[in-house]
């Protein structure tokens, strides 16, 4: 094969798959900006402000993302995360001794049937204690309730955020080999110009040493 082909081969090659590259760079980065643009939305939507930094409990000013975000308007993924886990996360465990939903539910059912017994029994003042109890359990299974859904949907909007961050940081790579695989087929075909057309590639010794017309 001529030297000059196969430049032009590699140089032709090479230019081809860096533009593919930009091409799945171009789509990384649509996808992460459209990811971007939806968390913010959907966070802005929901007019959520982070707790003033004079207004943070004790307990709250050990989170270093607390004290970061104080005061400020929640749009982004890494203030969904933090506010999730350690506002929402936080004032959960000091509901109903951190129980969860499914953990409060089966308290809920112990105590209707608690309180079906001591209905049985004719006992007014067992009747009316385990009431109390099974209205504050429902009380504070409502509430875990609430608190766990907006700390889902913070969270799921942050692993949407880092699917952007990532597409992102894929696009930058793309972007980067793309352009090493330009200059590199650039130099192929540069090459290819400048190589005579009699030019062999990786032709044996012998050949090339054999006088012309022998």
């Amino acid at each position: 094969m001529k030297r000059k082909t196969l430049d032009l081969i590699v140089g032709v090659g090479l230019v081809v798959l860096a533009g593919l590259l930009l091409v799945a760079g171009l789509v990384l980065t649509s996808n992460a900006n459209f990811a971007n643009d939806y968390v913010k939305s959907q966070l802005g939507q929901q007019q959520i402000t982070f707790k003033t930094a004079d207004t943070l409990t004790a307990e709250e000013r050990q989170s270093a993302c607390l004290v970061r975000y104080a005061g400020q308007r929640l749009d982004s993924g890494k203030q969904a995360e933090c506010y999730a886990n350690e506002f929402i996360g936080l004032h959960l465990k000091s509901i109903a001794g951190g129980k969860t939903y499914a953990q409060l539910g089966e308290v809920q059912t112990d105590l209707k049937a608690k309180l079906a017994d001591a209905q049985k029994a004719g006992d007014p003042a067992a009747v009316a204690a385990v009431q109390q109890q099974l209205t504050d359990t429902n009380t504070a299974r409502e509430t875990v309730f609430k608190g766990e859904t907006l700390r889902g949907l913070l969270l799921t909007s942050y692993g949407f955020s880092e699917f952007g961050a990532k597409a992102a940081q894929a696009a930058l790579v793309a972007y980067l080999a793309a352009g090493l695989l330009f200059l590199l087929g650039a130099a192929g075909l540069v090459h290819a110009a400048r190589t005579p057309r009699s030019q062999g590639f990786a032709v044996p010794e012998a050949a090339a040493e054999e006088p012309v017309g022998a």
